[in-house]
Order: structure tokens, then sequence, then C-alpha cells
């Protein structure tokens, strides 16, 4: 019998050709091949949210091409991603294709492996129609709000805006944090510490207070008073508390956490990360990577069982289960390799992206990492510093992966030693011991504000509120950028001017749209949908409704909001106003305020307050084609006579004048 299996990428095509036999062909569709049209709405809000699905613009030839391998065909088989989305392209297909919908034509697989793809064919199934609801549901809630709204911020705000179901609330998380950053108050605070030997062995205690509890150091008044009482006193350790502390591995990788991961050890934005990630599934390398389980396949666990046994031995290996959180689709593995054995021919990008993956995946099942903590109680007069040592007692899973970190802001808390990330091994101390004072000094501190959102630390945010699912991270980001609402400053996340304004006028206009609960809740329906616990034209009308009451009710009540212009000191030398910043989709330039009349526009380059290193220059912002800031100096022209050829993608630093007075 000769068979056809549609798939969505080529590169998916050839991995999946080379595990079936001369009775198969594979094609790929390259996406989805009919979407709602491009210049209108496209759903009948009256007939039950009809959608009017068209061919998309390009894709006839490959349409055409697909039919005629089809016509010669004995069967043929759906094999497009094994999510909603993939779901939704597969039942186009069938459409398109005339396949009856009782047939069982549909095959789907988490890795992309030869025992995977004989399996899948060997089990085909019918399209599953709630998943195609919940898809087709998103699809449609998201182009009502969209195209319900964007000619409301168009008329109010400015042309080209738009408005969508998550990547408004998106832009209000970080819109939210901005503005936490500009209440903040900044408070003053004082870290006292004492440097004290015994013999030859220097060890750091740090303040803490009395023996019934801790004192905030506030004011150098206060700091001062202590140090007067207790400078030059004994020290006398008086409590040696020893435990052991142990660590577990964190668990296999969801979309969500490898983002943030790939990001904080790779430097990933979330839109490369997927991008590579993709690659490597297709490839066969990794499972399917949008997903937000954490589940391990009995096979992948003993597949990690032989590889620790092997490398590590017994003692570094420790089975581990992991359950879905109550939230998770589960519908998928976590993301982990496909395979243990070597791999070869990967692009460096890629190497990186599948060694996080698979130290990650085995590190999960590895045995906790065991410390030797001890605090060392000093008392002098009547107050308490504390001494923190510890020492890795058995590294276990540690030995292969250690997990990354976010940027840690500075707070008074960082005075608790138990948050001390640079713990040092101890001499041998004991009880009674009296310790001498080499130094006594108290830092002035000062609290700083919250840190903006990463892509990554974003991500993470909204997974625990609900908003969005797996596959929407990356593109609802990207779309929140290339509307200009937010720009980044090196790797955090910044609303612009107008990204604060239709922010605000969707808050006070339009409460539901960026309301994150709201936002979360109808996540949930659309998984009831996809679950067949709820019609998803019911689900539609019940949204619908009060939201286009509420439109009806405030756009004529909403004024016409001005962008403010940030005027700059470059003179337009056509008519001598000041030019101010303009953002287009290329990034910021400068214009003539005088438009139309004057319509001069130039370059906007932006510099820093640091010298080249080289030259003394000026050094210069500038961007590639991703957006990947990087460093040059003024008088370098790019040629061979260049005055300077300082270049970098890290910024200068600053260098301290040395010269003794």
């Amino acid at each position: 019998m000769s068979k056809l299996v549609i798939v969505e990428s080529p590169s998916k095509a050839k991995t999946i050709k080379k595990y079936l036999g001369s009775d198969y062909e594979v094609i790929a569709s390259q996406g989805h091949v009919v979407d709602l049209p491009a210049s209108k709405m496209g759903v009948d809000i009256e007939h039950d949210f009809k959608p009017e699905y068209k061919v998309m613009t390009g894709k006839s030839k490959i349409i055409k091409e697909i039919k005629e391998l089809a016509k010669g065909k004995d069967i043929v088989y759906l094999a497009t991603d094994p999510d909603r989305e993939g779901e939704a392209i597969a039942w186009h297909l069938r459409n398109v294709l005339d396949i009856d919908k009782e047939d069982k034509c549909r095959i789907e697989f988490n890795e992309i492996t030869k025992n995977a793809v004989k399996k899948a064919v060997e089990k085909p199934r019918k399209i599953n129609q709630a998943l195609v609801d919940a898809q087709q549901a998103r699809r449609i809630l998201d182009r009502i709000v969209g195209y319900k709204l964007s000619p409301l911020l168009w008329k109010k705000v400015k042309k080209g805006t738009s408005a969508g179901r998550v990547q408004s609330v998106a832009l209000k998380i970080i819109v939210d944090k901005e503005r936490e950053i500009r209440d903040f108050v900044p408070e003053e605070y004082y870290v006292m510490y004492a440097k004290l030997s015994r013999k030859k062995d220097i060890v750091i205690a740090k303040f803490y207070g009395y023996e019934s509890g801790r004192i905030d150091l506030k004011d150098s008044k206060q700091v001062n008073s202590i140090i007067e009482k207790i400078d030059g006193k004994k020290y006398e350790i008086v409590d040696i508390k020893k435990s052991e502390r142990r660590k577990n591995p964190p668990v296999p990788f969801t979309t969500s956490s490898l983002q943030q991961e790939a990001s904080r050890k790779l430097g990933f934005g979330v839109k490369k990360t997927m991008m590579v990630a993709q690659r490597l599934y297709e490839s066969g390398y990794i499972t399917y990577m949008r997903t937000d389980s954490i589940r391990l396949s009995d096979d992948a666990r003993k597949m990690a069982k032989d590889y620790i046994l092997d490398k590590f031995g017994s003692k570094y290996y420790l089975p581990r289960e992991f359950k879905a959180k109550d939230n998770a689709q589960d519908a998928h593995e976590a993301i982990r390799p496909t395979h243990l054995e070597e791999v070869n021919g990967l692009g460096k990008d890629d190497e990186k992206l599948y060694n996080l993956i698979l130290n990650r995946f085995l590190a999960s099942q590895m045995s906790v990492a065991v410390y030797d903590t001890t605090k060392v109680i000093v008392k002098v007069e009547d107050y308490i510093f504390h001494i923190n040592g510890s020492v890795i007692k058995f590294d276990g899973f540690m030995k292969l992966y250690t997990e990354g970190k976010d940027d840690k802001v500075k707070s008074k808390n960082d005075v608790d030693e138990e948050d001390d990330d640079e713990l040092k091994v101890l001499p041998e101390l004991s009880v009674g011991e009296v310790l001498k004072q080499e130094e006594l000094k108290a830092d002035k501190k000062v609290t700083e504000p919250p840190a903006r959102y990463t892509e990554a630390s974003l991500v993470k945010v909204m997974e625990e509120k609900g908003v969005g699912r797996p596959s929407t991270y990356a593109p609802t980001i990207s779309t929140i950028e290339d509307r200009l609402y937010i720009e980044k400053e090196g790797k955090y996340l910044k609303p612009t001017d107008l990204g604060e304004i239709v922010n605000k006028l969707l808050e006070e206009n339009f409460e539901n749209i960026v309301d994150v609960k709201f936002t979360a809740d109808m996540e949930n329906k659309l998984d009831d949908v996809a679950e067949s616990k709820q019609n998803y034209i019911e689900m539609l009308r019940d949204f619908y409704e009060p939201f286009n009451k509420n439109l009806l009710e405030v756009q004529d009540k909403i004024e016409k909001v001005k962008i403010p212009e940030q005027e700059t000191d470059v003179v337009c030398e056509k008519c001598g106003r000041k030019m101010v910043i303009k953002q287009g989709r290329f990034g910021k330039f400068l214009a003539c305020p005088g438009y139309p009349e004057c319509q001069n526009i130039k370059p906007y380059v932006e510099s820093i307050d640091v010298p080249c290193p080289e030259c003394g220059g000026k050094v210069l912002i500038k961007r590639t084609k991703t957006k990947r800031p990087f460093y040059v100096c003024e008088n370098n022209t790019n040629t061979e006579d260049s005055k300077c050829h300082y270049i970098s993608w890290t910024k200068p630093k600053a260098i301290k004048n040395t010269k003794k007075k």
C-alpha cells in the first residue's frame, strides 16, 4: 500500500522519511495552509461565531502539491505537531483533502525517533474535534479583541496600535513593574562586619543583634553607638550549631523553565530558545518542546538510570517520578533528549541548548547534594554576631548540573546569613574560645528598587499567573515589542511612552481585557473546551456580549490622547526647530516637530557616558537586525584608515584614575 505522511516543516519531513520505508512519501505543509483573512475580522458573530477560513497567501502551490500526491495514495496520515495548533492544522488539511471525518488519519508522536514514528503509524486516530475547537476558540477570541479594539486605538492614540487578549495583560504586568520602580522610596541601612582572628585563622562575622532577636541598623548614630560599646572588646563563641542540608535536583524542563534557564545560562532570548528547540525537535534530538508537563516516561527514566550508573556509579543515582501541577495540561512528557548516544553535526547554539536539556534531564534522576553547615554564634557585650560556613559533603546531582539564578536586588534582608550565597569553609572552632578583633566596620547600603522583567522572568510570572500557555509566551513578547509598547534596556523590558498610554486607556475603559485573573480564567475555559467540558460557542458568547456592550458604552467617551515627544538639542537645519525623538518600527529616529510643513528626519544615535577605552572618543550604541546592542567608537569608520577600531558587544566600563596625587 502506498502512503502519504503530511507534517509541518521540511526538516521534520526529512527526519521522518529516514524512519519509514519506500511505501511512504513525506511532505511538509509548512505550517498552516488556511487561516482567517488578514484584511477583515473573518468571524460571523451573528451566526455562532462562524470563522471564514481562506487559503493563506503563498500556500496555493503547496496545497496543489499535497493534493496531487494524495491522489494516488491508499492512506494519508496527518502528522502535525502534538498540540492544539497541530490538531487544527491537521483538521484544515483533512478538509482541504476531503478526507472523511470518521477516517483515522491523525498520527502523533512526542519525539521524532524511529520507534516513536513506527508506533504512531500503527495507531492512527480520528481528528480530536475538542482540541480543534479549543484552538478555534482562542483564534476567534484573539481576532475579536484585536479587530474590535484596534480601530479604537488608531482613532484615540495612534495609527498602527493594537490590543490583544494576552499581549495586553503582558504589557500591563510590565507597566505595573515600572510603576513599582517609580514609586519606590530607597531606604538607607547598614551592614556591620567584624574581622576576627584566632592564631593564623581569620573569619568574618556579621552583626545580628541581641540574643532575643535581630536589630536593623538604620542610621549612623545607631551604628556608631554600637561600635563604641563593642570596639576592641572580648568576642566569645557562645554556641556552635552544626547541621546537614540536603538539596534536591531541579525537575526536567517545561517550556517555561527552559526559556528561563536558557536566558540565565546561555543568554538566549525566549524567541531564540524556541527556534533552536524547534530545530532540535525536528531533527530528532529532543522531545516536543511546547509542554507544561514535568512527567518522564518509564523508558526515559530507564535511559537516565543506565547512563548515570555507567558514568557516575550507583551512589549518584536516585530514581524520581514527577507529578504535573494542578493547572498543567500534561499532554506530553517534559522536554528531554530522545536518546543518549553521542550527537554530531549540531550548530553552536543547538549544541549549547541540547547539552542544557541533557544535563537537566539526567540531574533530575540523580542523588541529592549534601552540605555540612555551621553557624557560630559570637557574643560581644550584649550583642551577637554570626559566622557561617558550609562545605559540600556529597555533590550528588551538582556533579553534572547547577541551576541558574535570577539577578538579586539588594535589600535589607541581605543581612540575613540564610541568604548568603558565599558560605565559607571554617576552621575548627569551639564554644568558649575568645576571638581577637582585627577590624570592625559598618558599610552603608541603600535598598534598591525591584528589577525590571527580563523575557525569562516575564515568562515565569505569566506562567505563575496562568496568563497564556507554553505555545504563546514567545509570540506574546515578540508582539508587544514589535508594536513598540516595550523596549529593551540591556536584557530588561521597559514600557515605552506609547505602551504606557495604551495600557492606561485599556485599564480605564476595558478592565477585563487587562485583568490577570480574568485572562487566566479564560485560559482555564479554553482548557475545558479542549477536554470536552464546555461548548466553545457558548464560551465565546459569554465573553463577547459583555465585551461588546462595554465597547459601545465607552468608545465615544474616550478622548484622543497626545503622545509626549522628547525634545533634543539637535536643531533642524531646514527650519531651526529643535528635533524630537520618534519611535518607528525600526527603532528611534529624529524628526522635526514642524511636520507636515517640515518633513526633515535624521538617524537617532544613542551614546553612553563612558569614553572609548582606546581613544577617549564618544561610544555609540548601535543594534543588529535582531536588535542586539553593541558598542562602537564614534571614530570607528569601519575602514583601514579609521582613527579608532574599538567595537564591542560588552558595554565599556569607566576607567578609574589611579594616578597618585
